[in-house]
This record gives C-alpha cells, structure tokens and sequence, in this order.
C-alpha cells in the first residue's frame, strides 16, 4: 500500500502542454507549411511583394527573412523556420526564401512516412546520406574564376554577375546594371576582414533611384548645430581631423547638485571656473592644428561659435558608427580627453565638403589616406521604396563578399536543384531497404525550387520539369556515347 501513497512529483507548471508521439510531429510539420506558404510567392525574378502592416508602420517587401521577422510567429516549431531564414540572411545575405522552402519542403515529404509508422531517426538517417551526395555534387558542379579568363577582368565580371543575380529579384531589378557595379566597388575598397558594418549606407528620400551614388570615404547626415555653425568652413583642402569622445558644453547641474558657499562673492569664482575648463579644452583641440573636430557627445554653442571664428569646422552627436567610419579612412584615434593630445591622433584627407543632398546636408570626407571604408547613398522616391532598395543592397553587399571569399558559383534559377536531384534518385535506385524511398523523398523536395520560381512566373511547373528532366538525361546519354566512340 505504500507505493499508492506517495505524492505525485510535479515538473512542470498547470497548463503546459505535453503533446507528443506522431500527432504532435504531423501538427509540428503543418506548423511550418503554414510559414512556407507565406514566403513561397515571394521567390525568384517574378515573385510578388508582401505588404506587411504593423501598428502604424507598412513595410513592402520580397525578402524572406524580413517577411518572417515581422510576422509574429507563436508556434514553436515555425519560430525554427524564422531562425533558419535569420541565420542564412546573417551567414549568406541572400536565399533565404529558398532555405525556407526546401525545409519546408523536406518536412512535408517526411510526414509520409511517420504517418505510416517510420521512426524520425531512420528517416533523418536517409536524408542525410542524401544530403551529403548532394554536397559531392554540388562540388563537382562548381565553376571558378578561371573559367571566365581574363585575368583580373574575369574576378570583377564574376562579382558583378553574382551581385545582380542577387538583385534580380529585388524592387531595384531594372537597375540592376547601375548597382552591380557599384556593390562590387564597395566590398573591394574593404581590408581583409571585409566587415560591411564599415559600408555605411545612408537613405535620402527624394530624387530618382539613378541617382544614387557611392563615395569613397565616408559621408553622413548634417548633424544638430547651434547658432554659429552658419560661419563655419563648409569646404576645406587638405584638412587635419580631431575625432573626440568628449564634451565640449556647459554643463547643468544634476537637479542633487548642491553648492554651499560662504561669502556670494564666491559664486562668481565657481562661474569663471566652469568657464575656464571649457575654454582649457577648446584651446587644446586647436592647439592640436585640426581643421574639422568631431565628438560623439555634444558640441555646443559656445564650441561651435568659438571654433567658427576661428575657421574651423565642429560637428557633435555623430553616431558611433560614422566615427569608426571616419577612423578607419582617415587615420585617425578617438580621444576620450583633451589633455596631452599626441600627434598621431589627427586623421587626414584630401577633401572635405558639405554638400546638399536632396533635402538633407552631408559632410563628405574624400580622398582618404588610408581609405578602408565607403558610403552609398541611396535615393529614392518613397520612403517604402527607399528602404526596400536598402535592404536589397544589403544582399548584394553580402553575396559580393562571400564571392570573394570563395570564388566558385554554381548554376542558378533552379538548374542546380534539378541536377542534384537527378544525382540523388539515381544513388538511390540502388540503396537497399526502406533508405531508397527516403533518399527519393529527398530528391523530389529539391525540385520545389524550379517548380515554384515556374508557378511565380505563370508557367507549366509540370511540364517544365519533366522536359528538364528528359533534356539532362538526353545530354547524359549523348555524352556517355561520345565517350565510348573515343
């Protein structure tokens, strides 16, 4: 009887849910069609933009991993889809519409055999052996610079190719001979590291698309100014440059603040203090010779007005992100103090200006010494097309330098998917057991990316497949007869 007596042990709390068995795995696989379906109409040249409506915002785009970011997906077995597109937009920058569908896919081919009782590891087992002949395919198919000739003029054509095949199916397609170009320019002014976070992108809404261009050093958006910042050089040859991480302001008391004093005419010298201290670091920025002094804190009126009379050019609350920018083209180190400032410090460049651009002022810093970094900016008619067009470059941008990293492509609009899966059904008509089926199963879902790019376009996916079918296996046969000829 003691054995009835013993309390139940609780693990977890009133209400969880712990569905599992082969119910829970087919509801897990429906879960994720669900998520393929929403970014299936999206892929290739022809796929159709989403508009997604969020509080007061309206985002229109075709990128599969924006898409599922701003969908809010509760189920926990669709959240995997979203982290699969989110890692292959981080890793890769583009297709991750395509690795959603083919996992999507590859599950819907799966739920066959558990519905019929088939353990998930036997099946994982077979498409795994699939997956790696596909990979020994995969690299006997790929082509690399070499086969373009040319020399050096056949890495650029293969970079410029790779960069609008990525935009091919973007907003901005139609000038994707204006943009090519300009993303390969970009990653190739890079260091080795080739990080794009020093690629700044800045949007200007207005203006056609066209005119946008990119600048070989840095530039960004006019920052807040105080009275005094009219009399400043706007234009200036050869300028040294002081990158400050410091304050230059008056700064008010906290509301705590509390001064005792004795006599009032002490308060006159606290005044002339906190006055002599500003004006110390104003006279030490200058004692340095820069021409243009820029902080990532404030700089304010008394600074601007100062620096102005003496034609020199100050910019305050710049992002941390355009002083790193602004670092690694001209040379120079960020200074936390204004005391004992070195000499190495300054940065140089040839030219900077600040230039209208559409209804925005920039500051351009050109002709850098040691330019390691570049600026795009991207014009554009709407807000919505403006940043869709960024996002679009963003994968350009990624896929450019991936390029260059591994200089070996493959064929692309679904050519490669039904080639592997031709090479993977016929590995596996000679598997033994039930591995045969899975690795078959494998196969057929890789074709789901020729026969959704043929649906997206209004084309037979039926009868497109099958003649590329009959056409892969007519070259086959022609070349094995060409060979026993020889």
């Amino acid at each position: 009887m003691s054995q009835f007596m013993q309390p139940s042990i609780i693990l977890l709390r009133d209400g969880t849910d712990t569905s599992q068995g082969k119910g829970q795995l087919i509801s897990n696989i429906n879960a994720c069609q669900a998520v393929g379906d929403v970014v299936r109409t999206t892929l290739g040249p022809r796929g159709m933009d989403k508009l997604v409506y969020e509080a007061t915002k309206a985002t229109i785009s075709n990128d599969g991993a924006e898409i599922l970011k701003l969908i809010d997906i509760v189920h926990p077995a669709a959240k995997v889809l979203v982290d699969i597109a989110r890692s292959q937009d981080a890793e890769v920058g583009d297709g991750t519409t395509s690795v959603t569908l083919i996992a999507c896919e590859l599950l819907k081919q799966s739920k066959q055999f558990i519905e019929d009782g088939e353990h998930p590891q036997i099946i994982i087992r077979g498409y795994r052996k699939a997956a790696l002949l596909a990979m020994k395919r995969l690299e006997e198919m790929e082509v690399g610079v070499d086969a373009l000739g040319e020399g050096l003029n056949g890495r650029r054509l293969l970079l410029e190719r790779c960069a609008a095949t990525a935009l091919n199916s973007k907003l901005i397609c139609r000038n994707k001979a204006f943009f090519a170009p300009m993303c390969v320019d970009a990653v190739d002014i890079l260091d080795k590291d080739m990080n794009l976070k020093m690629i700044g992108i800045k949007k200007v809404t207005g203006g056609s698309v066209t005119d946008s261009f990119l600048v070989k050093g840095v530039a960004f958006k006019k920052t807040f100014s105080y009275a005094g910042f009219e009399q400043q050089p706007k234009k200036l040859v050869n300028p040294k440059i002081l990158v400050l991480n410091v304050e230059l302001e008056l700064k008010n008391e906290k509301d705590n603040a509390e001064v005792r004093i004795d006599d009032p005419a002490m308060y006159q010298s606290i005044v002339d203090a906190e006055w002599q201290i500003i004006y110390e670091k104003l006279e030490q920025c200058v004692a340095t010779g820069a021409s243009v002094i820029l902080s990532k804190l404030p700089i304010g009126d008394l600074a601007t007005q100062y620096f102005a009379d003496r034609n020199l050019f100050c910019a305050g609350r710049v992002t941390g992100d355009d002083l790193d920018r602004v670092c690694m083209a001209t040379g120079a180190k960020i200074q936390t103090t204004t005391n004992n400032l070195p000499e190495n410090c300054l940065g140089s460049c040839e030219l900077f200006e600040e230039k209208q651009v559409g209804g925005e002022r920039f500051n351009f810093f050109t002709g850098c010494t040691e330019t390691k970094t570049a600026t795009i900016l991207l014009r554009g008619g709407s807000e919505q097309f403006v940043e869709e067009a960024h996002r679009s470059l963003h994968d350009a941008l990624m896929i450019v330098k991936r390029s260059m990293q591994s200089t070996k492509v493959v064929a692309g609009g679904g050519a490669v998917e039904m080639e592997l899966s031709r090479y993977v059904r016929d590995h596996a008509r000679k598997s033994p057991g039930k591995q045969q089926l899975i690795m078959l199963a494998f196969a057929k879902a890789l074709e789901i990316i020729p026969r959704q790019l043929c649906e997206n376009a209004g084309i037979d996916a039926t009868g497109t497949i099958f003649y590329t079918i009959c056409y892969i296996y007519s070259v086959l046969i022609s070349q094995s007869v060409a060979v026993k000829i020889a």
